[in-house]
């Protein structure tokens, strides 16, 4: 029932970007589209900017999974196999970033953004998206990285390898799955976030998707619905598929170190 709740109103979307102007005014809106019209695809592709916005959005995609999947993974390689001094207090320094709420930041890094000119820019949504990213991200990788045998690292080490070639050779090979639950739970979340987007980006030109959809409200808050629910079903389709071909890696990475092999 929960299931069923959760995903109506994602059909109903998706239904209702088939519907005309016409039957939005005179038909029930619960109510099955008379035909599939393809009319408001076509406008949204002709006539709006929103090959713009996905640009925009893929290209702070990749650089924030970039630089969450770098960075998490080399920081939780090193607290958890290499073993040094305080590492266990260096974690739990990261992971204290979990319990801190973005909302706090926004107006101290739109300052900071707006004194260094980095508003309207890419690196002005990637940057905070990676930091407050990083403490769930680095404590997977954590939790995976207890699953390796230290043994097969001494290993390595004891016949010449150097510990970035451990790294990258040995270590990186063995942690697709929890490679890809990171790669996956980060790239939906940065595809749709909104509120580092609506404050810190002001041009038209670097809108992402989700600040892209505000096109579809015409003048005195007048709205193309057809178009809007066309726009919205092309915007969630990426992340519906990806979750959808990857779902076994996401919850066999989600689940590692859950128990012990």
């Amino acid at each position: 029932m929960a299931t069923v709740i959760t995903f109506y109103p994602v059909v109903w979307v998706v239904l209702s970007s088939f519907k005309t102007l016409e039957e939005f005014q005179t038909s029930n809106p619960i109510s099955l589209p008379d035909s599939f019209n393809l009319m408001n695809y076509k406008n949204v592709l002709q006539n709006s900017s929103i090959d713009q916005y996905f640009l925009n959005s893929i290209i702070v995609l990749i650089g924030v999974l970039i630089g969450i999947l770098t960075l998490s993974a080399m920081a939780a390689f090193a607290i958890e196999k290499l073993r040094f001094k305080f590492n266990q207090k260096m974690l739990m320094f990261f992971l204290i970033g979990i319990m801190v709420p973005l909302q706090i930041a926004l107006i101290p890094l739109f300052q900071i953004y707006s004194q260094i000119g980095l508003l309207n820019s890419y690196l002005s949504l990637i940057l905070p998206q990676i930091g407050f990213g990083l403490p769930m991200a680095l404590y997977l990788f954590v939790s995976f990285f207890k699953n390796i045998p230290n043994e097969v690292i001494e290993s390595a080490t004891i016949d010449g390898c150097s510990i970035y070639r451990v790294f990258f050779s040995i270590v990186l090979p063995m942690s697709k799955s929890v490679i890809v639950t990171v790669a996956t739970l980060f790239g939906v979340f940065t595809w749709n976030e909104f509120i580092f987007a609506f404050t810190f980006i002001s041009d038209p030109n670097m809108y992402p998707v989700t600040l892209g959809l505000r096109d579809f409200v015409g003048n005195y808050g007048l709205t193309d619905w057809g178009q809007t629910y066309a726009a919205i079903t092309l915007t969630i389709l990426p992340t519906y598929l990806l979750y959808f071909f990857l779902s076994k890696h996401i919850m066999k990475g989600m689940t590692a170190g859950a128990v012990k092999s």
